[in-house]
């Protein structure tokens, strides 16, 4: 039976080809995966990764940031509340003391989730439990100890961590990142938006002393970010508005005022990719200024382990070779 469709098919004996060896191919096989052996260990697991998408992204993360910091360049992590309560704070504190982490950025959740991990080892309320009759972001100790750090001519991130330094007990503050990053003189800042923080909510709260004390870290980030010029790295980890936002107004801020900051590296990493981060982080801040943003997608308390090791294992190497040249 005919058609009853008054066009037709198009006719395709008239299509010009090539042949596939003349088309070549992004895809090549000398790219592909390896099987992981037996005993080889991180090293040769991460060597069977296939060069290709993610696999060459991942590579090149680790590269950037070990060159970085061989150059002394700044390697600065942005992150968000997550990346603390799935208890990464360690990790975060390893790669510091290895050199791997120059300074820190946090919205207000994670200095929140940091904090109590401070004060009494446990965080992360259960809000569907405690948001009906409004015990929701109610802790006293959270409340009133956060606020009453806000004093000072200092920072909201040195300044949590100063009041830290005192009140969290000894079994606790090794888990601190904010503890540990003030007792080695690595900056900290907190970035926060009034309303988003249970903090915000006690009767405590001086909200004169808040804006001031988020605004001057502000300002201390864009003395971070002034210097990731020519090799530095900006990772951001489980952020997907407030701190794309500021890094992004950081950077223009400081350009603004004479710095240059280009050839550095952006990074995005979280389970979802965002619109912010990819434009905010990954894109814009590489439009005429050469350098590169990358975006690494993944649960955070496997990704980052996994980054850590990668960057541990390529430091062991360069030290190996170092020693035997």
């Amino acid at each position: 039976m005919s058609s009853d469709y008054s066009i037709q098919p198009v006719d395709l004996t008239g299509l010009n080809t090539i042949s596939l060896t003349a088309r070549g191919g992004k895809v090549k096989q000398r790219d592909f995966a390896t099987p992981y052996q037996a005993g080889s260990g991180l090293s040769g697991w991460l060597d069977s990764l296939p060069r290709i998408l993610a696999g060459d992204t991942f590579r090149s993360v680790v590269a950037a940031v070990a060159e970085a910091r061989r150059k002394g360049k700044p390697v600065i992590w942005g992150m968000g509340g997550h990346v603390i309560k799935c208890g990464l704070a360690p990790v975060l504190i390893d790669l510091m003391r290895r050199g791997f982490a120059t300074g820190f950025a946090m919205n207000g959740s994670a200095s929140i989730h940091d904090f109590e991990i401070a004060l009494a080892g446990h965080t992360s309320e259960d809000v569907e439990a405690v948001l009906p009759d409004g015990r929701f972001g109610a802790a006293e100790e959270t409340g009133r100890e956060w606020n009453a750090a806000l004093t000072g001519d200092c920072g909201l991130g040195e300044a949590l961590g100063r009041a830290l330094g005192r009140l969290s007990p000894a079994e606790h503050a090794p888990a601190s990142l904010l503890v540990q990053a003030w007792r080695e003189r690595v900056p900290v800042t907190v970035h926060v938006a009034i309303g988003t923080d249970t903090p915000h909510t006690h009767p405590a709260v001086d909200a004169a002393a808040l804006g001031t004390a988020t605004h001057r870290d502000f300002r201390l980030f864009c003395s971070m970010v002034a210097a990731l010029d020519g090799g530095g790295v900006y990772i951001n980890a489980g952020s997907a508005v407030v701190l794309p936002e500021v890094f992004l107004k950081a950077l223009s801020c400081v350009r603004n005022l004479g710095h240059e900051v280009r050839d550095f590296t952006t990074v995005n990493m979280d389970f979802l990719q965002h619109y912010r981060p990819r434009v905010n982080v990954v894109e814009r801040p590489h439009a005429q200024a050469g350098g590169h943003g990358f975006a690494l997608t993944g649960h955070h308390e496997i990704m980052i382990p996994l980054l850590a090791a990668a960057l541990i294992e390529a430091s062991a190497t360069e030290a190996s070779a170092g020693h035997g040249a």
